[in-house]
């Protein structure tokens, strides 16, 4: 009976330690666990609205590499490219690919005629501890 009582405790335990790297809603970490806010500053730049940009990772495990969609990310003002650059004509990445943390996002401003689209493309999703 006590040897059923601890198999049937280190299961449990096993289980519990299995389920550590989950994200949002018990499922594993994803690329949908980034998210994309932007809203208009109220800034005009040469009468373009500004726009600032949030990506946010609301899983517990890092994720780093995030790649968006950006064609070049069109803007009349400088964007930081510490925060966001374009790698090729179509995609940009974030925060020279840092990991990024829950509750730590990157922010980027840019002033452009509309909002524009960033689609996540990838991401590396890090191994929680």
């Amino acid at each position: 009976m006590a040897a059923s009582l601890h198999k049937l405790f280190f299961s449990a335990l096993l289980l519990l330690l299995c389920s550590v790297d989950e994200g949002q809603g018990g499922a594993p970490c994803s690329s949908a666990d980034i998210s994309i806010r932007q809203s208009r500053t109220g800034g005009v730049v040469e009468g373009k609205p500004e726009y600032e940009v949030s990506v946010s990772n609301g899983c517990r495990c890092l994720q780093s590499k995030v790649v968006l969609r950006c064609y070049g990310l069109s803007s009349v003002e400088p964007v930081n490219r510490r925060a966001i650059r374009p790698v090729d004509e179509e995609r940009c990445i974030v925060g020279d690919g840092r990991a990024i943390s829950r509750g730590t996002p990157v922010r980027f401003k840019y002033a452009w005629m509309t909002p524009q689209d960033f689609p996540i493309v990838s991401t590396q999703i890090h191994h929680c501890n």
